[in-house]
């Protein structure tokens, strides 16, 4: 289970911090100083590199491939998620639930990829890619919503502010379509994917690494898993409360990161953008003043 979520959550993360640098640096550099009041801005969904122009997408389907394998062939006992009737055993359910998570967004890469290969016009791109990122969302929030597995407790509470993320993401990958020069639109969406794999990274860390539950917490066996569980009300209520504080804590360093993050990149992008504009000004001047010698 812990690996599963570093995975996750891991690949949110890296996901996360490249479109917010693409798109601080898109915003940056389609910004003009002689035309401030036009918008060229128009973010995309996923970012081609220079080099290997699908190396996100692979790398988002290299990750969902590498969970799935986690999930249904290395972590069950006997590297089978199946009973040997051929059912689904109660225990696996959430295996193949967290596999499905992945699959949807397998699927998006996929697609998307196949939809650039085929040169197919740049507005339908954008919107069928943003369809397909926002199913796999979508996907990711009913299936943790109505988790086979009892999210209650300090889990539960883990699991429903993972929800809030999920939602902002979702609802910023929808508004993308609609409003395709919006920066704030696509930054909100960059940060949520960020902080989605910072707490899904915790959640593996806090949950089911044995001693670093919440005082008066421990881990417990339950089927082939394992869950926390607290010794009284006020054991419980006192974790609870400790994972919303965390969530605030994390927060706020994702708000301050991203902030200095935005800072750095505009000490560096204006600079260029400046010294570009000044140039351009020094070479009209002189061209203006050779044809005053001119004539």
């Amino acid at each position: 289970m812990l690996e599963g979520h570093e995975i996750l959550g891991f690949g949110f993360f890296v996901i996360g911090l490249w479109h917010l640098f693409n798109n601080i640096k898109l915003h940056f550099s389609s910004s003009s100083l002689s035309s401030s009041s036009s918008n060229s801005y128009k973010s995309t969904i996923w970012f081609p590199t220079t080099r290997f122009r699908y190396l996100e997408l692979n790398f988002i389907i290299a990750s969902c491939t590498m969970f799935i394998a986690m999930e249904l062939f290395i972590s069950p006992d006997h590297h089978q998620p199946f009973d040997t009737d051929g059912s689904i055993p109660t225990n696996h359910l959430h295996n193949f639930e967290h596999s499905l998570m992945a699959s949807s967004f397998l699927i998006y890469a996929a697609f998307t990829m196949l939809l650039d290969m085929k040169s197919i016009t740049k507005s339908t791109q954008h919107e069928l890619s943003h369809f397909l990122a926002s199913m796999a969302f979508a996907q990711q929030f009913l299936l943790i919503h109505l988790h086979s597995r009892d999210h209650a407790g300090v889990e539960g509470q883990y699991h429903y502010l993972l929800q809030i993320l999920i939602v902002v993401s979702l609802t910023t990958t929808i508004m993308g379509v609609g409003f395709p020069n919006s920066f704030m639109v696509s930054f909100v969406r960059s940060l949520s994917i960020t902080f989605q794999g910072l707490w899904l990274m915790l959640m593996g860390f806090l949950l089911w690494t044995p001693g670093y539950q919440a005082k008066g917490c421990s881990l417990h066996p339950e089927m082939d898993s394992y869950m926390v569980k607290c010794s009284g009300e006020e054991a419980l209520h006192r974790a609870v409360s400790l994972v919303n504080l965390q969530f605030s804590w994390l927060l706020i360093v994702v708000t301050v990161f991203a902030m200095c993050f935005y800072l750095v990149m505009s000490r560096r992008y204006v600079e260029k953008v400046e010294y570009f504009s000044l140039t351009k000004e020094e070479v009209d001047v002189e061209s203006q003043s050779e044809k005053k010698c001119i004539i």
